[in-house]
């Protein structure tokens, strides 16, 4: 059954301050915007809802009995719109991510639990990988990138930057020198990623520069600990090394060839509608990100 809700609201403001001009005010409508609406209700109901004289506007029998049930419609709607309001307010149910590993262990984690204790009934499943997820075929609400974005098929929110460093360790500096250009880098143990080459910034472009050394990993966190041990020069992203440069166990280089920041991205389906919990998350982590004290690690 199709419900009619046209002409109830400003039906029961007239019953409820007897006038169509204060009604009108209320509702922010025209005075004949009202009358229209009422009789176009009254002539549905195929009844006098309201008595109408020049002194005053009063309720029939009939229309007191009506304005009580469409009062309480009203109220049930108001309460509904601020039940929904308060579930944007205070997210619940399921909540599926996935980050790269390292940096959703040192940084995306450790936020994510900060917002389940901030709304316990969030039920986050949280998937750490290093591989491209299909965000529709496998149910994912979020997902957190870096660098450079090739799914245009995604939505996407840009939350904070991503800063890519080279560094040693001040024994091995002292032991075989500290570069100043880039061609140093020949002289050097270069602990290799997944790539033979590490990338700078000259003359305002960007340059691959080929490297070689004793060591090759896919796992940052395997060069990092070389590194620290002073088997030579790595370049990796700031969750992997920012905190050993600040507390002095590495040391910056070449920091005038640094690359651009990378985005740090949370992306989303395109074709999916955004739950407000999803916008909350992203929003609490585009805040927190852009604090210093957690880019700082």
């Amino acid at each position: 059954m199709l419900y009619n809700w046209e002409g109830i609201a400003e039906f029961v403001s007239v019953a409820e301050t007897h006038s169509f001009t204060l009604a009108a005010k209320k509702l922010g409508v025209s005075t004949a915007h009202v009358s229209r609406q009422i009789n176009a209700l009254e002539s549905r109901l195929a009844t006098k809802l309201l008595q109408r004289t020049t002194r005053k506007v009063s309720v029939t029998e009939i229309g007191t009995i009506y304005y009580q049930r469409c009062r309480q419609l009203l109220d049930d709607l108001d309460d509904a719109e601020h039940t929904i309001s308060n579930l944007q307010n205070k997210p619940t149910g399921r909540l599926k991510i996935t980050a790269p590993v390292t940096y959703g262990e040192v940084i995306i984690a450790p936020l994510i639990n900060n917002f389940i204790t901030r709304y316990p009934d969030l039920n986050v499943q949280m998937l750490l990988s290093n591989q491209t997820m299909d965000l529709i075929a496998e149910g994912y609400d979020l997902a957190i990138r870096q660098g450079k974005l090739d799914d245009s098929s995604m939505m996407a929110k840009r939350l904070a930057s991503r800063t890519l460093y080279l560094c040693a360790t001040p024994a091995y500096l002292a032991e075989h020198g500290e570069p100043s250009q880039l061609a140093d880098l020949n002289q050097h143990n270069c602990l290799q990623g997944s790539l033979d080459h590490w990338r700078f910034q000259e003359k305002g472009k960007t340059r691959n520069i080929q490297i070689s050394g004793n060591l090759r990993c896919n796992s940052g966190r395997t060069l990092v600990d070389a590194a620290l041990k002073g088997l030579g020069i790595v370049q990796l992203p700031g969750e992997y090394v920012l905190a050993h440069i600040h507390n002095g166990q590495l040391v910056a280089l070449l920091e005038q060839h640094r690359t651009p920041d990378e985005g740090v991205w949370a992306i989303y389906p395109h074709n999916r509608h955004l739950l407000p919990k999803v916008r909350m998350l992203i929003d609490y982590l585009e805040q927190e990100l852009s604090s210093q004290s957690v880019l700082e690690y």
